[in-house]
């Protein structure tokens, strides 16, 4: 296994997939309380932190499912930020009997048409390459970040950032990643597992739309966490952690479905 990868606490294991611009270091305050009582997985994505520079394109699902095997897990509860919640519900959608529950943090997913306005403000930023320095100044100044940035996280995620671009630009050899298909917003009824979805109030709309897609899954749950941004793991960790841990340990399970905490 070439990526970089952490092990903390014992008992029923947690995988923990960063958000893409940061690495596996955006789960230092949650992976310690969570590990308490689990055994917490986290590992650095290909191409960032500590991990080898893609040089083909790359499968976020099957690069998740090489780690687990690596490590002798063959069931776990996965937590994704971000894109790493893109890449956990496509892994359940894969690999259904390797998740016992999943929870989603503020995610992407596959197949979602984002607004104008996100697009716009992506394409502004993208512009800026390979001004590496531009291009942070520029991602971390989006609407979804105006809370962390106002933190004492604020260098810690600037820290985070510039060493993701920096990497990009100077190893990387492939772009592409490979998502599995049919696309998982066109299946995600499928997901029979125990869900929790979890964002910020300081969000682009789009978050939203993505939640009312997730409404479709047969047990799923939400809860949101008010003045937190798309950073909550950093700014919010303490309720975030209190929120994953009282779903894994089943304290939500005779709630109705598609509650809110």
């Amino acid at each position: 296994m070439d990526l970089f990868y952490e092990i903390q606490g014992e008992g029923s294991p947690i995988v923990m997939i960063h958000s893409p611009g940061v690495d596996s270091r955006e789960w230092k305050y949650v992976a310690p309380i969570l590990a308490q009582s689990r055994k917490v997985i986290t590992f650095d994505g290909r191409g960032i932190g500590r991990s080898p520079a893609p040089q083909v394109p790359t499968s976020l699902v099957e690069d998740l499912r090489k780690l687990l095997e690596h490590v002798g897990v063959d069931r776990v509860t996965l937590v994704g930020h971000s894109m790493g919640g893109q890449a956990a519900t496509d892994f359940t959608l894969s690999y259904p009997s390797m998740v016992e529950r999943l929870v989603l943090v503020a995610p992407s997913l596959t197949g979602f048409t984002f607004s104008q306005e996100f697009n716009e403000w992506m394409a502004a930023v993208n512009l800026a390459a390979p001004d590496i320095a531009r291009l942070v100044e520029l991602s971390l100044a989006g609407p979804n970040y105006r809370v962390t940035m106002a933190s004492p996280h604020r260098d810690f995620l600037r820290e985070m950032a510039t060493h993701y671009m920096t990497r990009v630009f100077t190893e990387w050899q492939s772009f592409e990643v490979r998502w599995p298909e049919p696309l998982a917003i066109e299946r995600l009824e499928e997901i029979a597992v125990k869900t929790l979805f979890i964002h910020g109030t300081v969000e682009w709309p789009d978050m939203i739309k993505i939640a009312e897609q997730f409404k479709r899954l047969p047990s799923i749950r939400f809860a949101e966490i008010e003045g937190a941004d798309h950073m909550l793991t950093l700014t919010h960790s303490e309720e975030l952690a209190e929120h994953i841990k009282r779903f894994v340990q089943g304290e939500l399970d005779n709630a109705s479905n598609t509650g809110r905490e």
